[in-house]
């Protein structure tokens, strides 16, 4: 059924992107300083004999471009140049020192022919591919064990052209795991930046092992039938800050991962230090902001806020399963406004399926210290579906100053979950009526002490280092 704007979803509209013109102003913001430097060498795709006519494949051009740049790596790094037109080519990869622009009116296309997306080995965090067993296709474009890499314009376009990849996927006949749009692994100094993402085949934007990731004033779109194109998934990785961007796909806009059951409890790389900044979007079948559920490794330190979800399936998500073992822990979400949101709040400890039988089903997840606060909802269906695991409560849950609007009759539904309310409405579960006030706000506030504390600098200064 169609939805349609209210006067009241107008008002929250408008509400909402004053109060943006507030934090923008009030909030410190991602460094730039990589994004602003200067290359001292630059090459346009064309003098590599690109065409850029949507039909003419040129992955060689790419390839041959940033091989010859390569040669800059130690004089200052170089630029690639990619002009107005439609540029198709297969997978590529980056190298150290690199600018990848995209002029206004570019788009770069990616071919619709399996074979240019050529087979790699599956992350040793998740074992295998997360569709398939076996290797997986390498994303578009690709790159590992680089520094200071930015991928960034005048607003030029990256499309995956995803379709063919989606019904392939729908029909079962695809060998490996479809491919990412833009991959990054083991890298630091990474920026993306100024640039509208389409049609992904699998998840848009992927840095794993990374650390120093900025992905900034970014467009995300996929149809909303389409299936995992998730937006942002930092995915074991470090001091990421995500602003200002928005996302409409047919999964999560952002999920934060770190690695899949035996494998990434081996792994053992966490995803933490992760900041959310101004993000609006939608989604017919993800979350706003999603945690796992492949969260083996860890997933910490994560601070959102000013965000603004509208007829989605879920806005907040933490998702695990017996057998993730890891934990999650230290998070703050804040300044929330919901439109039209059918679960406000999910704690899923159900998220199946495993990457294969050699899992520990005794490997718990622990799920702690989760504040939520400044929450505002219009039409939303239900406020909560929280639940933990039988023999592994999830502790120190706390919610405050949270005002839905809910048209469900059990707004909320609890189950092997512990922790504190403050101002919630409609009134909250019973394992969490107990008031956060006067002994519970150290364990609801930790993470923003923890932040904010200029004077410790192994508490609080990466947020202020950005």
């Amino acid at each position: 059924m169609k939805r349609s704007f209210s006067l009241v979803d107008v008002l929250l509209v408008l509400a909402f992107c004053g109060h943006i013109a507030w934090t923008v102003k009030a909030s410190s913001e991602c460094k730039q300083a990589l994004s602003r430097e200067i290359r001292p060498h630059s090459v346009a795709i064309t003098e590599f004999g690109a065409v850029g006519d949507g039909v003419t494949l040129n992955t060689k051009a790419f390839q041959n471009a940033i091989f010859y740049l390569n040669s800059f790596s130690d004089k200052g790094g170089a630029k690639l140049f990619v002009p107005a037109g439609r540029w198709l080519t297969g997978s590529f990869d980056l190298i150290s020192h690199l600018t990848l622009w995209l002029d206004k009116d570019a788009v770069i296309l990616g071919s619709d022919n399996p074979d240019d997306w050529p087979v790699v080995d599956p992350l040793p965090s998740y074992g295998r591919g997360v569709e398939l067993p076996g290797g997986r296709h390498r994303s578009l474009i690709y790159g590992r064990n680089l520094t200071d890499v930015i991928i960034t314009g005048d607003n030029g376009t990256i499309d995956g052209q995803g379709s063919v990849w989606w019904n392939w996927f729908k029909r079962k006949t695809l060998d490996y795991t479809r491919p990412h749009l833009v991959e990054l692994m083991n890298s630091t100094g990474v920026v993306i930046s100024n640039l509208t993402f389409l049609n992904s085949p699998f998840w848009t934007i992927h840095p794993v092992y990374c650390s120093h990731v900025i992905v900034q004033n970014v467009t995300i779109l996929a149809p909303p039938d389409s299936p995992n194109t998730d937006g942002i998934n930092p995915d074991s990785s470090n001091d990421v800050c995500i602003e200002d961007c928005y996302i409409s796909t047919g999964d999560d806009l952002i999920a934060i991962k770190s690695g899949w059951d035996e494998y990434g409890i081996s792994f053992a790389r966490p995803s933490t230090n992760i900041i959310i900044r101004r993000l609006i979007g939608h989604n017919r079948n993800g979350s706003g902001i999603a945690i796992g559920s492949e969260m083996s490794g860890g997933v910490s330190e994560v601070y959102a806020e000013n965000l603004y979800f509208f007829y989605s399936s879920t806005a907040i998500t933490i998702k695990t399963a017996r057998g993730r073992g890891g934990y999650v822990r230290n998070i703050y979400i804040l300044n929330v406004t919901l439109v039209g949101v059918d679960t406000a709040i999910r704690f899923d400890s159900t998220f199946s399926p495993h990457p294969d039988d050699f899992y520990d089903p005794n490997a718990l997840p622990v799920i702690e210290r989760i504040t939520i606060k400044d929450v505002i909802g219009n039409n939303i269906k239900v406020a909560g579906l929280l639940k933990g695991i039988e023999g592994d409560t999830f502790h120190h849950v706390c919610l405050l100053n949270i005002a839905l609007t809910v048209t469900s009759g059990s707004p909320w539904n609890c189950s092997y979950i512990q922790g504190y309310s403050a101002m919630v409405s409609p009134e909250t579960c019973e394992p969490l009526k107990e008031s956060i006030y006067p002994n519970h706000s150290s364990d609801c506030y930790h993470l923003s002490n923890h932040l904010r504390s200029s004077g410790n600098q192994n508490k609080g200064s990466w947020l202020h280092s950005w």
